[in-house]
């Protein structure tokens, strides 16, 4: 490395929130550098951040904002000179960063299925007829309607652990989580099973981390790019110009998965109306070269078959 690589008296500062997931996303990064560079763990330090989506735990998330919730207190640190990169969520990430802050690398995506977790049931399929199903996501809960309108819905907020001791007290007989999240948390296990997409198609960039910089830090670029996976980075082009186009946010459930095929790559996407009465799904492939034009396309294809109010479905 450069003289300029980072040292236990100048670490790099690596910004994220203070969840067991997210440290553990943070936690895998520093490691890649580490291993990508060949330096020390000195040489890096992790600085939790407490956003608002981790400090109001009492109301759901549509209620008190978009897609900014879990990121923007990390980003005006970054934009401070507090941190100098920072690790999120990519499923957390509203479609544009504020002036001077670019998302440039994308580490190999994990598992973005969805897990169906139960203590009793060994799939959605096989709940009973009214039982209770807790979930934060208005995607989840309007998926899970649109197939059993027969089940009822409660709000689950917080992180994988808070959940999971939720679902223990009996405040639900089921629930879903994230498999990426299950995994880097060694708790895969937990899963009954994954949730193929074609029967719960996954948030958009579910499973991928995103390592957001100032975009005039000649050093951290260098680092980064040392650690950027292309495969992934193509398909977070696709799935995040799909939700560019829609303008979506926490409170649109919405879904998308770009995967690589041969010839190219394939965007699976669908809008669904909040209470879970109607689905609208498509698909469009293309070169790689071509993913954000995919993304696009696939968006002003649902929006021109959804009309203008497809979104105001029943408030839940």
């Amino acid at each position: 490395m450069s003289d300029d690589a980072p040292s236990a008296e100048q670490p790099l500062r690596i910004g994220t929130r203070g969840s067991p997931l997210a440290l553990a996303q943070a936690h895998e990064t520093k490691v890649r550098l580490m291993a990508a560079h060949g330096l020390p763990e000195g040489a890096f330090e992790i600085v939790p951040i407490k956003t608002t989506g981790d400090r109001v735990q009492d109301r759901p998330l549509s209620e008190i904002g978009g897609k900014g919730l879990f990121t923007r207190e990390i980003e005006d640190a970054l934009l401070a000179g507090e941190i100098d990169i920072a690790v999120h969520s990519m499923k957390d990430m509203p479609t544009l960063q504020p002036e001077g802050l670019g998302i440039t690398c994308y580490p190999p995506r994990e598992d973005p299925r969805d897990a169906f977790v139960s203590l009793g049931a060994t799939s959605a399929a096989a709940l009973p007829g009214g039982a209770v199903v807790g979930t934060s996501s208005l995607r989840r809960r309007a998926q899970i309607l649109y197939r059993r309108p027969d089940l009822k819905v409660v709000e689950f907020r917080g992180n994988v652990q808070t959940r999971l001791r939720k679902l223990g007290e009996g405040a639900a007989e089921a629930t879903f989580l994230a498999m990426a999240g299950l995994r880097r948390l060694g708790l895969a296990e937990v899963a009954k099973a994954p949730i193929a997409p074609e029967e719960m198609l996954p948030a958009v960039a579910q499973g991928a981390i995103g390592i957001e910089q100032r975009l005039d830090d000649a050093r951290v670029t260098r680092l980064l790019a040392a650690i950027h996976d292309a495969d992934t980075g193509h398909r977070l082009r696709a799935e995040r110009a799909f939700l560019a186009g829609l303008d979506g946010s926490c409170q649109t459930p919405i879904a998308g998965l770009a995967e690589l095929v041969e010839g190219g790559l394939r965007l699976r996407g669908e809008i669904l109306r909040p209470d879970g009465s109607e689905c609208l799904a498509h698909e469009q492939s293309g070169p790689v070269t071509e993913a954000e034009a995919i993304g696009a396309a696939l968006a002003a294809e649902l929006l021109g078959r959804a009309g203008p109010d497809y979104f105001r479905g029943t408030a839940l």
